[in-house]
């Protein structure tokens, strides 16, 4: 995404103009905006006229719009899906995400009246000015820095397979897009004879070949990882190599180092979380954001595994551990952040700072990950601390200090009365 113009003083207050560029670009600028914030963009309006003798007549004005939002609707790129024949590929075109504001129209023009509604639909490579309406906070400048610097983009493409079906990803730092889909039928071996299954997956392992030329670029990626339950990555490996063997194909020969093969459990997308914390992927993406996010939720699952004192979830838990100076590592979805209201967004800020003053560790997911969905499954938040502490002790610790400090300000008021 292109930062075009940033004007935000140390109070929050201000703009930010950017251009986003891509389908990841759209999804930041979904996390950005919030109800009750002004976003100031170009818009198409139709405008009908009527003249002296009662015809009428319309044409369409683009104009710029301030817009105090009300709503915003993201749809991701579509994702195909498999055929139901027996060669059945899900074509796949270039992915575009939408990005839909509503709102309420809080400047006036010759063609759109104050307080009118109208739905600016934001697109790739056009300006629009976002000024936040509590101040722009820690956790917004943060993704505006993330999206915004250079060389950004897809680090690793993973096909995750099975016979006959298969998912060619590419992954960035907050997104898994799903280039294509491919499902095909394939007969089980059977005794005395496997023509017909070996020849189903010479047939499969040539779709899914071509569709990695297409759609991964291999040379500017990090890795590539083939993912897979038994043994169809190590064929789908050689398969790869033999062909660009036989075709010469000096670029994806050259890229051979990068090719990782690790097994998954299942052959669909969820499993990506699996097969990126197997040690070799994991050494190869040291220091990614969305590796980092995989480590943390492993570290969580362990010790809830081991010591369910140290891995707290829930937003109440989590926040009660957090004023104890309690979290090592605190794991939160940006699904909280973009869907709560100002002073609930305003506390999970204020947790986040709080966690990394101490000294720990704040991972902020995107629920565009397969990462960030498990995380949203033990509600969106969670934490492992740096020593064990007891939920039902804590909670009533909390209590007893509610309500001494209810009696406190019962007796004071006591005292007050007395006096008059």
């Amino acid at each position: 995404m292109k930062l075009v113009n940033k004007h935000v003083e140390k109070d929050g207050s201000g703009y930010v103009t950017l251009r986003p560029e891509d389908d990841e670009d759209m999804w930041h600028v979904y996390n950005l905006i919030a109800v009750g914030d002004e976003v100031r963009a170009l818009a198409v309006r139709r405008v009908q006229t009527v003249s002296s003798t009662g015809s009428s007549d319309s044409y369409r004005v683009r104009v710029n719009l301030n817009l105090v939002v009300t709503k915003t609707t993201f749809a991701s790129a579509a994702s195909g899906s498999g055929g139901g024949g027996g060669t059945g590929v899900a074509e796949k075109k270039e992915p575009t995400a939408s990005l839909q504001i509503s709102g309420q129209v809080n400047n006036e023009n010759e063609f759109v009246r104050l307080g009118a509604f109208h739905t600016l639909d934001l697109e790739a490579n056009r300006d629009f000015r976002l000024i936040k309406a509590t101040g722009w906070d820690s956790v917004a400048l943060e993704r505006i820095t993330e999206s915004t610097r250079e060389g950004r983009g897809a680090e690793i493409g993973a096909v995750v397979m099975g016979e006959g079906t298969a998912a060619i990803c590419l992954l960035s730092e907050h997104m898994t897009t799903v280039r294509q889909r491919i499902d095909m039928s394939v007969p089980r071996k059977r005794k005395g004879g496997t023509l017909g299954h070996d020849k189903a997956m010479d047939n499969f392992f040539k779709t899914v070949y071509d569709a990695i030329l297409r759609l991964i670029p291999y040379q500017d990626l990090k890795a590539i990882v083939i993912a897979s339950p038994g043994f169809t990555r190590e064929s789908m490996y050689e398969y790869i190599f033999q062909q660009a063997t036989l075709q010469s194909n000096k670029p994806l020969l050259a890229s051979r180092t990068k090719w990782i093969k690790v097994h998954s459990n299942t052959p669909h997308v969820h499993s990506l979380v699996e097969a990126l914390r197997a040690p070799e992927v994991a050494k190869t993406l040291q220091g990614a954001k969305f590796a980092r996010e995989g480590l943390g939720l492993e570290r969580f699952h362990k010790m809830l595994a081991q010591d369910e004192l140290r891995a707290w979830y829930g937003p109440a838990h989590v926040s009660m551990a957090v004023d104890r100076g309690a979290v090592g590592t605190l794991l939160i979805s940006d699904d909280l952040f973009r869907s709560a209201d100002p002073a609930t967004r305003t506390h999970y800020v204020e947790m986040v700072e709080a966690v990394r003053s101490r000294g720990g560790e704040a991972l902020i997911f995107s629920s565009m990950h397969e990462s960030g969905q498990q995380l949203n499954q033990y509600t969106g938040i969670a934490a492992v601390l740096t020593y064990p502490l007891d939920v039902e002790i804590a909670e009533m610790e909390e209590r007893e200090e509610k309500e001494r400090v209810e009696r406190e300000k019962n007796g004071q008021v006591g005292e007050e009365e007395e006096e008059e």
